[in-house]
Parts: C-alpha cells; structure tokens; sequence
C-alpha cells in the first residue's frame, strides 16, 4: 500500500542578501536536525553549491529544482523555511521548475524582541507574506503552520511537522491509489453507487474483478497445501472461534482468504470493496468478514457491500493515522440521548478497534436466511472506548464533483444487547449531522478510525484536493 512511515521531504531554506545570511545557516542546520530527529529523510542542495547555502538567486533555484526532479520519486513533500525574509522568487522559481506537485509546508522563523538590529532581525513574519503571495499568484497549493512565524524547535512546529506528514500520506497515497472493486454490488444497495470517472479526476483508479474468478481460486487451494494451513492457523490465532464450528468451514474462509490476498497483492491493490453477501454465501459456504477484518488490521482497508467510495474514506483515515480504519452503519440511536448513537457491522472491524479479545463466529441478521452453516467468518466483540475520527465521501454525478464529511467524536463503554460488531458513539450536535447527510444525499456507511486525525483529512481536501467538505463542529 501507498502508506509509508517513514517520508522523505524536499527542504529549501531561503535567504534574502540585504539580511544576514548566517541566520539562514543556522536555519538549515536547525531544520535538518530536527527532521532527522523526528524520523524523516530529507533531499536539500548541499551548503557548499550555492553561495549562503541557502535558495536566493535564478541559479540557486534551478540547482534546487534539478536536485529534487532527480528525487521525483522519493520526495512526499517540500518544506520551506524562512530564516530572513527570504527570497520570494528564488524560492517560488524552485517549485515552479521542479514540478514535483506534492504538499508544501511553509514556515517562517520568529524574530526575538531583543535581536532586531540590523544584524539580527530577521523579517521572516513580512517575508512569509511575499511567498506566499507567490505561490497563490501561480496557482501552487500549500500548507501554513499553526502560528504565522515559530522556533523550529517549538512544539507548535513539531506538531505542524507531523501533520503536514500525514497530509503528504493522504495526497501521496491517492495519487496513484488502485482500488479493488471484489465483485458486483448487491443488488439491493443503490446506495453503494459512485463514479469511476469522478474518482479517477482525483488520481483514484478503480480494479475491478468478477466474484467468479475469486470463488474458483479458492476452490483450486488444495486442501493439504502448506500456505491453506499457515491460513487456517493464522484464523484461529486471531480470535476466539466457538467448539461448534467445524474445521471444514475454518479451511473455507482460509481458501477465501488466500484468494483474496493473492489478487489484492498481484493488482498492487491499495484498499478493497467487497461483495460481501449473498454470492459468497450460496456459492462457497463462508462470510468474508474475517478475512477483510485481517487485511486491514495490515493496513488494507476493505469495505462491505463493494463501497468504493466508503473503502477510499477508510483509505484517507488510515492514510491519516498510520492505524486501521473501519467502516461502519450509522445503525441506532441511543435512547433519546441525541447526542449519541450506535454504529454497528456483522462485523469485518479490524480487531485492535475491539477492547477484549474477538470472536470468530457466525452472521447474525444474514444467517437467518441464508442458513448459519454458510455464514462462517462474522467477527464479534465491542469496540474499545476512546477518540475517534469519522469521515465519508460521496460522488455526486448530478453536480459533477466529490463531496464529503468528517468531524470527531468518542467510542463509548456503554452497552449495548447487539450481536455483531457494536460501537457505542458520542458524536457532538449528532441532530445537525444527521440532517446534513439526509439532506444531501450521503450513504449509511461511514468510516471511522481511532484517534483525532480530522486536522489531516480537512487540510488534504481544502488544500489540496478540491473537493467539497462538511467539518462538523
């Protein structure tokens, strides 16, 4: 998959000649420090090919531009740092000519109220403005720090740092992003309906494969071969299965399994959609939530019912978190507590969203009609308490474009008398939200992922995506 945890990031220190260029120096070497410190790769023009070491003049920046173009391929992000007031043109002529179109973060350093003379001050506060100013006359998108100028060393600028890296995740991962559509989508879910085309604007492609090539892989696993029993141990370690379910159904959900993964990993696939039910079911006799549930736990979202664009909100959340995501029904309400409410799936959750160990067992809802001996695979259990994100996109084909909405809530310790995959939510303002989505048309899956990662989402959409966005606060 596209998620990398370790990002490399194109820096440019800027300089202007009628400020002390020793401020730039010890900008450069701050900066380096810190981004190695805090875990990234870094691509910058060494100190001794330009005359300050840092980006000024139309050499200095096509030097730069030629470095990073070399890098195209490892480069997630460019870092700007203003040390001075800095070069406006040296810096905006670098990213002009490098054509990396990657997330840029600019920064700028604070001057100290007891070091403006002229040969400390800085004027990074000014400077940042004719940067800026630059990249929005040429139509470059970019990223601000939390506060207008800062120490490199603050923790405001580190917090800054990690978020611009996980935007640089999200915009980096769908560039390219290849989405698994396993299957056709259940003929009773026209809500599960998105546009390939609207997604492919964005960069997102979407692979297609027929059920019937899954299920004959599978039936083609001979039942003694060494990788169908590595499977069946690796079922049973991930969770508690009941004394009544026979080995015979554990080696079938093995074999969709194996099917699965072998064509997730032969496409180069990033995330899947699933038909989930009913052609599995009938025609070999297991769920499949078990073995979504364990490719995303490997970061390798899947989503139910061939939601592609529910499977690409989870993509962006794990994107975001470095964590697996989940998709979830907004399925109940909680009394009439109307701040909160009850998501739930059969459930295909990874299982470090649940709090106690999980059971592997049978479709509750599904089962009653389609016979329990062929719903094997269903992973049970409560969500753990906690923070978490919750997001969706949607392609709206009447208005052309991608819409979405995302905001943060809680997972809850209440209980609740459901089988299935229970997550108990306290979402603020819950009522408006509801009213939003009904109004506007979004489905009744959501994704959601553990932790506060809304910050990351909104800047990739505003900044760099362009696509519509609901923030519910």
């Amino acid at each position: 998959m596209a998620y990398k945890k370790k990002l490399t990031f194109g820096v440019i220190v800027g300089t202007r000649n009628i400020f002390n260029f020793k401020l730039a120096q010890e900008g450069r070497a701050q900066i380096l420090a810190e981004l190695e410190k805090s875990g990234y790769d870094t691509i910058i023009l060494s100190a001794e090919e330009t005359p300050t070491g840092a980006v000024e003049t139309i050499q200095d920046a096509r030097k730069c531009a030629e470095l990073f173009s070399k890098n195209r391929n490892k480069i997630d992000g460019i870092i700007v740092v203003l040390p001075n007031f800095g070069d406006e043109l040296g810096i905006i002529n670098t990213i002009k000519y490098a054509e990396l179109r990657v997330p840029i973060l600019i920064q700028a350093i604070d001057d100290d109220n007891d070091k403006v003379d002229v040969k400390s001050r800085r004027d990074a506060f000014c400077g940042k403005l004719s940067v800026c100013n630059n990249l929005y006359q040429y139509g470059v998108p970019f990223t601000d720090t939390t506060y207008h100028t800062c120490k490199i060393n603050s923790d405001a600028f580190k917090n800054d740092i990690a978020k611009f890296a996980g935007v640089c995740r999200v915009i980096g991962g769908l560039k390219h992003a290849r989405i698994g559509a396993i299957g056709a989508r259940p003929a009773a879910f026209q809500t599960m309906r998105s546009s390939e085309k609207l997604l492919q604007s964005s960069g997102i492609t979407v692979i297609p494969v027929d059920m019937s090539e899954i299920l004959g892989e599978a039936q083609r696993i001979d039942n003694q071969a060494s990788q169908l029993k590595s499977k069946v141990a690796e079922i049973k370690a991930y969770g508690k299965i009941p004394s009544s379910i026979h080995e015979l159904k554990i080696a079938t959900q093995a074999k969709l399994g194996i099917a699965i993964e072998n064509w997730i990993a032969n496409n180069d696939i990033d995330a899947a959609a699933v038909q989930c039910w009913e052609s599995i079911q009938k025609n070999f006799g297991c769920a499949s939530c078990v073995s979504m549930s364990m490719l995303g736990e490997k970061l390798i979202p899947c989503a139910c019912e061939v939601d592609i664009a529910g499977v690409i909100s989870m993509y962006m959340l794990a994107l975001a978190a470095g964590t697996p995501p989940a998709i979830l029904d907004w399925n109940n309400n909680f009394g009439e507590d109307r701040n909160m409410c009850v998501c739930t799936h059969c459930s295909n959750y990874p299982k470090s969203f649940f709090q106690n160990e999980i059971e592997i067992s049978c479709l509750d809802v599904l089962g009653t009609n389609l016979g329990q001996e062929n719903c094997f695979g269903a992973v049970k259990g409560k969500v753990k308490a906690g923070p978490a994100t919750y997001f969706r996109i949607s392609t709206d084909d009447t208005l052309g474009l991608i819409k979405s909405y995302l905001g943060e809530g809680e997972f809850t310790n209440d209980s609740y008398g459901m089988d299935g995959g229970i997550a108990v939510t306290r979402i603020p303002n819950l009522q408006n939200l509801m009213k939003f989505m009904c109004k506007n048309g979004f489905e009744h899956h959501v994704a959601m992922v553990r932790g506060n990662v809304s910050d990351i989402i909104s800047e990739a959409i505003d900044s760099y995506l362009g696509w519509e966005l609901y923030l519910h606060e």
